[in-house]
């Protein structure tokens, strides 16, 4: 009996793929700002990802050529402009060096509140829009309450709530204004317990852990060899901190402070999962790990916070001065890097003994953070790009300048 396979005009097909190159972005929402990253895909398979940045290139380091460092400050507010606070902080570290400038009791507590407020600030959008990037909605809006919060503590203190422009070579532009420290403490204590929302929306979802365990795998000998820093290269249980162990003129800011480095060491995911396709094991450095991490670290910057509060309200001394507008600088140079929300951002300064300085240059965490996304990406599937790249936690405006 003949059957349907027997039909000479049934042309049997040899059923292959073509690679592709697809663009995602530089419009694309899961590529968290103008980044245009070029796909090499078989079918649903990607095999090279080309990261191309530069979209948002504003010239910020010549212009700091051209201006004081005080003027300079707005201009690296725009970096991360996701945590402006950090990079004033680790520009004016920079400059402070370079004069040889040592900070008021007082302001070097003050200044380890606005940081670590900015800290929680910059690590809750970073959760939020992870959870936009993996098809949650909910997350972001929680986030974003919260963070209105602290935003509403900046604007108090400065005046703004995005490019604050607040801490400056010397100290800061002006002390806290009278009750503030009341307002902080009290929004730490209504958000400790809120965190633990967050830990049920995303953390412990057995979705989110299927769309981020064992995607992204990041060994601690390839974040190294990459440059990778913060949560990115201790979410693969490098124990590496700047706080820590960064240069003196850093870590004496947090002198006396009682804290841990944050680094993922066991590899677990929650113990109270029962998922029977997600491993309760896995190796260290995938995307979950690096959620996790910064999670954790909003849960230390709220304890370091109160920790400098007592600090700063039992000081007696000044909360610093801005340095002159046009001071000369010293003839020399200078570089410091600080441990910021998103890792190692560095500032280099060289004087030829006038008020405008010769060179001004900046070291993104994210752009040395970004450069591994094509080993991460390799033989992942299109739709765990966007769990990747977002994992990596990057702002283009501290990466393009």
């Amino acid at each position: 009996m003949a059957t349907q396979l027997d039909d000479p005009r049934i042309v049997e097909f040899d059923v292959r793929t073509d690679e592709m190159l697809v663009n995602m972005g530089p419009q694309h929402p899961s590529t968290h700002g103008v980044l245009r990253l070029v796909l090499r895909t078989d079918g649903e398979i990607v095999s090279e990802v080309e990261p191309h940045i530069g979209y948002l290139h504003r010239c910020a380091e010549k212009i700091g050529e051209n201006l004081t460092p005080r003027q300079w400050i707005p201009y690296t507010d725009r970096m991360d402009y996701l945590a402006g606070m950090n990079m004033n902080l680790g520009w004016s570290l920079c400059v402070e060096k370079l004069l040889g400038y040592q900070l008021p009791e007082k302001a070097r507590h003050l200044r380890v509140i606005i940081a670590e407020m900015g800290r929680i600030a910059s690590h809750l959008v970073g959760m939020g829009a992870y959870g936009l990037d993996l098809g949650t909605f909910s997350p972001f809006l929680y986030a974003f309450r919260e963070r209105e919060k602290i935003l509403d503590l900046f604007e108090e203190a400065c005046g703004a709530r995005l490019t604050y422009s607040y801490i400056t070579p010397g100290g800061v532009t002006a002390d806290l204004p009278k009750g503030w420290v009341k307002k902080c403490e009290d929004f730490l204590t209504q958000f400790e317990p809120v965190i633990q929302e967050y830990h049920a929306l995303l953390t412990t979802n057995s979705i989110f852990i299927k769309r981020t365990a064992n995607i992204g795998y990041l060994s601690a000998a390839m974040a190294i060899d990459y440059g990778c820093t913060g949560p990115v290269l201790r979410g693969s249980g490098v124990d590496y901190d700047l706080r820590r162990d960064g240069e003196e003129r850093y870590t004496e800011m947090y002198d006396g402070y009682a804290f841990e480095v944050i680094c993922e060491r066991n590899g677990k995911y929650p113990a109270d999962h029962d998922y029977p396709d997600v491993p309760k094991e896995a190796v260290l450095g995938d995307c979950w790990h690096r959620f996790y991490v910064r999670m954790l670290e909003v849960v230390q910057a709220i304890d370091i916070v109160r920790q400098a509060i007592d600090r700063y309200s039992s000081a007696t001394d000044s909360w610093g001065e801005p340095i002159k507008l046009t001071a000369k600088l010293p003839k020399g140079e200078a570089y410091l890097e600080t441990e910021a929300p998103r890792g190692q951002m560095g500032f280099y300064i060289v004087s030829d003994g006038s008020s405008i300085p010769w060179r001004a240059r900046a070291r993104s965490s994210c752009f040395c953070n970004l450069s591994v996304t094509n080993e991460l990406c390799r033989g992942c599937l299109i739709a765990d790009v966007p769990a990747i790249v977002g994992s990596l936690d990057i702002v283009m405006g501290e990466i393009d300048r």
